[in-house]
């Protein structure tokens, strides 16, 4: 038997899909579904959280809920940067860097990325205005100044480097967890402390193999899908303990 929740949940996705709500609009509130579906209010609660979970709205606390559209869904298949990605599928997006200083590398980041200083920069992503991923991103020594030109609310590192420094991100190997948010990463997206935010690690190279960054991305739960497309001779996907490994 289908619950009530559930019930409801696919009332309210099919009117987001048919446009009765439009994106950008606010869904109506717990207390107009509850009356109008003569549920409870926890009964409405959890049939949003059903929406937030697929991208459909926001889950910004302590207002009406904003439609976002169709499920946001982000393929790894593709080597886009978030600002290619959220402009190729019509959303509202910004930048802003929050803190950028050069630093010693840790173990890892020379592992990855040589010897010399990096580039460690803060930024915080939104997506139609609500606060979506914090991105945490050490730039090896030789691309650090193109980077530290670029202007504080840059809409996209990627496109900007290109122009720039004829720089391509030609590769990329992502590492997907799910965390749980500290201190700051609960005040910049607006979550509790605590509270589930996917990472995706991510080291990025030119095609000649130079290193480019590593960074750790971290996503609001359920404001962006990640959808893999792979097959046994391309792109295979590999399950090791503690996380995920994508690539060849």
């Amino acid at each position: 038997m289908v619950a009530r929740y559930e019930r409801i949940a696919d009332e309210l996705r099919d009117e987001i899909l048919a446009g009765v709500h439009p994106v950008g609009a606010q869904l109506p509130s717990e207390a107009e579904l509850a009356e109008r579906h003569g549920a409870a209010r926890g009964t409405v609660r959890q049939a949003v959280a059903v929406l937030v979970a697929e991208g459909l709205v926001g889950s910004r606390q302590g207002a009406r809920r904003i439609v976002l559209g169709n499920a946001r869904s982000q393929s790894f298949a593709e080597l886009h940067s978030f600002a290619q990605w959220a402009r190729a599928n019509g959303y509202r997006f910004d930048g802003q860097v929050i803190r950028q200083h050069r630093r010693p590398p840790n173990a890892a980041e020379a592992a990855r990325l040589g010897p010399d200083e990096v580039l460690d920069v803060l930024r915080l992503r939104s997506l139609e205005g609500e606060p979506v991923l914090v991105e945490r991103t050490a730039y090896a020594s030789w691309i650090a100044p193109a980077v530290e030109a670029l202007p504080p609310d840059c809409e996209s590192v990627t496109e900007a480097l290109y122009e720039s420094a004829a720089l391509v991100f030609a590769y990329g190997e992502h590492l997907i967890d799910a965390v749980p948010a500290g201190a700051q990463d609960a005040r910049l997206l607006g979550v509790r402390r605590g509270s589930p935010l996917l990472r995706q690690r991510r080291i990025t190279t030119t095609y000649e193999g130079r290193p480019v960054e590593c960074s750790d991305d971290r996503y609001r739960a359920g404001s962006v899908a990640f959808s893999i497309r792979n097959s046994l001779g391309a792109n295979p996907l590999v399950r090791r303990a503690g996380d995920l490994r994508f690539g060849p």
